[in-house]
Order: structure tokens, then C-alpha cells, then sequence
């Protein structure tokens, strides 16, 4: 899997002798005459490494996989299907891609840009639509946070969408902040050390989760969605709900950072640095 470490984004000279973002890519368009290009190809390409990193350290992709890229229209997953689109190209193993959207039925849900994007860029792709808005609203008291319960359900759908689409594995925009946020979440509420696993084999073994945005930052992935002006879609549903719990952490992790700069890179670091004997378990 060493091919995959060295991933970065593709490039081709330029008539001034430097190198620009290859044309035929969605970078090259979006950062043509942009005032920070040097650092978008920059930042591209250390994204790019990190995610070919965490291929390679837990075998994400395997050779003749097909994988089915859950798009929710938020910036984490539009950036990996563009990464992996931009992989896929050059990788060490030959793999395919599909992306696929669920449209849950939220209120002033508009998916026209995204699926106008997926089509004008090329990708295969299906759009999924189940009301789970009614499920949720219905079952959930108002003022309570949705997003546990609409998790479960969208992550069952995508399950079965995946299954008759055909997918070996299921790629999540998961990154670095996500990860920690969790891991601090269940710590508090949970009273569990768990978190966002790169590689996850569903319960009843039929699907594979994998993460390849997990090494890398909110920060870095916000500023590449922003250069790339992908077409967002907004959660509706829950993103008016204030004082969610999960706000609240990435505020904490924010005022840390600014005493310990390297807080969220440690904290990740110690998700593979694991020493159960100086733990508390008993088995």
C-alpha cells in the first residue's frame, strides 16, 4: 500500500515554468486567476497526503473495490469525493467510485445544485430520496436534538443503498475534529474511550465503513471547500437547534488550542496510542 502515501494532487507545467492544478479538474477551474492559488495547490496537496496516508496505514481501498461515496452536500463530503476522484486516477489499485445522495425530506431542501454538480463533473452518482423528517419530528420531543436518531436511519438506508448498488466498502466524510469531538463526547456522556474508527465492519458483517479524510482537519478541508465553492447544502433539521452538546466541545477544543497548539493533532495521535494497562478495564 506504500503508493498510496505519496498522493498528491495532479499537476502539469504552466507556460511561466511552474505547475498548476491539472485543467481537467474541478481545482483547476475554480482557482483560475484566484489571488491565493499557490496556497490552494498547497493545501490540496496536503490533503491529498493525508488522506493517501490513512489509506495506506489501514487498507481502506483494496484492489477492484467499488466505492459508494455518501455525499450529504456538506463541505467534508464533497471534498472526498473530489479527493478520491483525484486518487482514483493515480492510485496503486484500481478501484471504482459512486456517489450517493439521500434526501431525507427536510424542509426547504433543495438538491439542484448538487445533483446539477455531480452530473456536470462527471461522476456516477444516485440520488436516494426517503422522508425520515417525518420519522424524526414525529418520535423526537421539540427542542430535542435530532441528529442521533436521524443518523441511525440515514445510516441504515445508505446500508442497504449500498448493498444493491453493489459497494464493497462505504467512504464517510469523517476528519480529524469529528473524530476527537466524539471521542470527548462519549467520554462525558457515555463513560465510554471510543471514537470514529478509519475501517468499521457493520454489525451484521454485510458493510464496510471507511474514513480517509480522518487525518485530517476541519480547518484545512473548510478552506479547500471554500476555494472550490462547492455547492453546499445546508441541514435544516438540526442546525438551528442551539447549544448542541457537539458545538459546545468543538468551542472547548477551540479555547484549548489556543493555550496548546497542537491539542487536536495530540489527541488524535493518542487514539493510536492506546495503552489498556494503564486503563481501567477488567477483561
Amino acid at each position: 500500500m506504500r503508493g498510496w502515501r505519496h498522493l498528491t494532487c495532479p499537476r502539469k507545467r504552466n507556460d511561466r515554468g511552474g505547475y498548476e492544478i491539472c485543467s481537467r479538474s474541478l481545482a483547476g477551474q475554480a482557482l483560475a486567476g484566484y489571488p491565493s492559488r499557490v496556497g490552494q495547490a498547497t493545501l490540496e496537496k496536503r490533503l491529498a497526503h493525508e488522506m493517501g496516508r490513512c489509506i495506506a496505514d489501514y487498507e481502506l481501498i483494496e484492489p477492484g473495490d467499488r466505492v459508494m461515496v455518501a455525499i450529504s452536500g456538506g463541505k467534508d463530503s464533497y471534498t472526498l469525493l473530489h479527493l478520491l476522484e483525484r486518487a482514483r486516477q493515480r492510485a496503486p489499485v484500481p478501484f471504482e467510485i459512486i456517489a450517493v445522495h439521500l434526501d431525507q425530506g427536510q424542509p426547504g431542501y433543495d438538491g439542484t445544485a448538487l445533483e446539477a454538480w455531480l452530473r456536470d463533473e462527471g461522476y456516477e452518482h444516485q440520488i436516494v430520496r426517503k422522508d425520515t423528517y417525518q420519522v424524526v419530528t414525529k418520535v423526537i420531543p421539540e427542542g430535542q436534538t435530532y441528529c442521533s436518531m436521524c443518523s441511525r436511519l440515514r445510516r441504515g438506508i445508505l446500508y442497504n443503498v449500498a448493498q444493491s448498488l453493489g459497494c464493497s466498502k462505504i467512504a464517510l466524510g469523517h476528519h480529524r475534529d469529528d473524530a476527537i469531538e466524539t471521542l470527548m463526547l462519549n467520554m462525558m456522556f457515555n463513560g465510554s474511550l471510543s471514537a470514529m474508527p478509519a475501517k468499521l465492519v457493520s454489525d451484521d458483517g454485510r458493510n464496510t465503513v471507511i474514513r480517509p479524510l480522518l487525518y485530517s482537519s476541519e480547518r484545512d478541508i473548510s478552506a479547500y471547500s471554500e476555494h472550490l465553492d462547492f455547492p453546499i447544502i445546508p441541514c435544516n433539521l438540526c442546525g438551528s437547534q442551539e447549544n448542541l452538546w457537539r458545538q459546545q466541545v468543538k468551542e472547548m477544543l477551540d479555547d484549548l488550542e489556543k493555550r496548546a497548539p497542537q491539542v487536536r493533532q495530540s489527541m488524535l495521535a493518542a487514539l493510536k496510542n492506546v495503552r489498556t494497562s494503564h486503563l481501567l478495564g477488567t477483561s
